[in-house]
């Protein structure tokens, strides 16, 4: 670190000031380092220093070592604070249905401090410093709560006023009035694959996306209607952004788990968010 603050600053009294060592100190440490190494780190300019090419080579990796450490120091820091909360999900539950009643969670807790993550490779709670995981399955893990939370469906929805158009067309000229939009995995899902062969075949494909939050902003563009999950549109359906189709089928889609440590908790803000979300879920 003397050496790091000394390259930085180019005079070992500045750097010493900073540290709230000695002058001599900074010299001292500087010179065992010379010593490590076998080379020379800074030659003299006036009253101060400059690196020669072996110290800029070395700051280079200091540098590096340095802001990785006080990343980790910040993240640390982070996750003391006692209203942080990280919940882990899926893409859709979090944008589609828990980002929109973010607002009123803040109310009711203020000290709190959602972290939301969608990183698919979080499998088990406190592995990653996880709190809640809401998941499509109980996870294979002890000394658990976990319960069913919500449940999903597919349902076909278009923006309102594609919507309203295709009121007054015949259901069975649809086909003819608008495009589909389709979501890649929609075609050999177990819940939906047959709705694509059958019912919607005859819709001419429009776009097809491997993301579900980008099918959302088409049809909310207008671009054709579109199999969706139901609580990724929570927020549009509710709005009227986007409106369910009469005459079209709606499919069960995936039932939402949510689980946290079953003994004592990192913090009480852990149970209020559980409780809240449980409770918040009730109403869909």
């Amino acid at each position: 670190m003397g050496f790091e603050a000394a390259a930085r600053h180019g005079n070992f009294s500045r750097a010493a000031d900073e540290l709230h060592v000695s002058q001599s100190a900074i010299s001292h440490q500087v010179q065992q380092l010379e010593e490590e190494i076998g080379q020379p780190l800074f030659r003299r300019v006036g009253r101060g220093v400059e690196l020669t090419v072996a110290g800029e080579v070395l700051q280079r990796s200091v540098q590096r070592s340095v802001d990785t450490l006080r990343s980790g120091l910040g993240r640390i820091a982070t996750y003391l604070d006692p209203g942080l909360v990280v919940i882990v999900g899926p893409a859709q539950v979090l944008h589609g249905w828990l980002s929109p009643r973010l607002d009123d969670l803040l109310a009711r807790i203020p000290s709190l401090c959602p972290m939301l993550s969608t990183d698919e490779s979080a499998r088990f709670i406190d592995e990653m410093d996880i709190d809640i995981a809401i998941s499509d399955r109980p996870l294979q893990q002890t000394g658990l709560t976990q319960t069913p939370w919500l449940q999903d469906e597919w349902v076909i929805v278009a923006e309102a006023t594609l919507a309203d158009r295709l009121t007054r067309v015949p259901l069975s000229a649809h086909a003819q009035a608008t495009s589909l939009l389709c979501l890649e995995e929609s075609f050999t899902r177990d819940d939906t694959a047959s709705l694509f062969r059958e019912r919607l075949a005859s819709f001419r494909k429009h776009t097809i996306y491997d993301d579900e939050r980008l099918l959302l902003d088409a049809a909310l563009r207008g671009r054709g209607i579109a199999c969706i999950s139901r609580l990724l549109a929570d927020e549009a359906l509710r709005q009227g952004r986007l409106c369910r189709l009469d005459g079209y089928p709606s499919l069960e889609g995936r039932t939402w788990w949510i689980s946290r440590v079953a003994g004592e908790l990192r913090s009480p803000a852990v149970k209020e968010v559980f409780d809240w979300l449980t409770l918040e879920a009730r109403g869909v």
